[in-house]
């Protein structure tokens, strides 16, 4: 029931009921238009062949995707297309750029206002090129993506969800379908729509160290009493809050905001509270 020219958050699930892989599917119209992680297409992609009966499936070699992202996203892509600025959250067309077709999406993984654009290969540098002509835009890489999307409290496959994470562990029951809660019939459904149901016994949490120093993944997480209760999946320096920020999965009956933890950094114990996600305010063009 996804309609024409929207998108949506996605993950293929095993057998077990842990993620194999988050992705996005928009309706493009006669197609759906699915952009998975990169570094999992050798996986993603014979998955989807070998189960997905009566449906061809195209791997596409000869496109670039950029992301550009930010409170100036819509001035700086609307400059060379207006049409992206009809867009709203989620939705996804096919426009010209100087010229050249492409498929423009207002989505992205920063928590920001932004635009995911897919670009005929030959064609990628020269639009990169045409975006950082504006004033407002410059560009960043990968280590910038992760700090945003750590501040918005949004997973990184590999790190916050994995094979053996289940997305109620998770906190991604929201992206779950109706018909699928319902109905199940998916992989793993047993595992998750018992989750969904009954709750888990670990749960993915916002934690924030009050001192100065970040917590990377791996380092161990104990309650007051010295007792190993969870382990860190993601953590950083928060550029927007000026402060460390880090998520982590936890027992579930310590995952309430508000209580306090300690980190295990460099061999000492280092005072910590579970907090709400997202730390920064998503700003998304509702």
């Amino acid at each position: 029931k996804l309609p024409e020219g929207k998108a949506r958050y996605t993950f293929f699930t095993n057998d077990s009921g842990g993620i194999m892989d988050d992705l996005i599917v928009a309706n493009a119209g006669d197609h759906l238009f699915l952009v998975v992680n990169a570094s999992m297409r050798a996986q993603d992609i014979p998955h989807m062949k070998a189960h997905l009966k009566d449906v061809e499936v195209t791997e596409i070699f000869d496109r670039a995707l950029i992301a550009v992202q930010g409170p100036s996203a819509q001035d700086v892509v609307a400059s060379h297309c207006p049409q992206a600025a009809q867009l709203s959250f989620m939705q996804t067309c096919e426009a010209l750029i100087d010229g050249t077709l492409c498929r423009i999406s207002r989505l992205g993984y920063t928590g920001e206002d932004g635009y995911e654009i897919s670009i005929p290969q030959a064609e990628a540098e020269r639009i990169t090129r045409l975006m950082l002509d504006h004033p407002d835009c410059a560009p960043a890489g990968l280590g910038a993506r992760d700090s945003l999307r750590l501040e918005a409290g949004l997973c990184l496959y590999g790190n916050d969800i994995t094979p053996d994470t289940s997305p109620i562990e998770a906190g991604l029951s929201w992206a779950i379908q109706k018909r699928r809660r319902e109905e199940g019939g998916f992989p793993g459904a047993a595992r998750i729509m018992a989750e969904l149901e009954h709750g888990t016994a670990r749960k993915l949490v916002g934690i924030l160290p009050q001192g100065r120093a970040p917590a990377r993944a791996g380092v161990e997480i104990h309650d007051q009493d010295g007792n190993a209760i969870g382990q860190i999946t993601s953590g950083g320096f928060g550029p927007t809050v000026q402060a460390p920020v880090a998520m982590g999965y936890v027992h579930a009956d310590h995952s309430a905001p508000g209580q306090e933890l300690h980190l295990i950094i460099r061999g000492k114990p280092q005072p910590a509270t579970v907090c709400a996600l997202p730390f920064v305010s998503q700003n998304y063009k509702r």
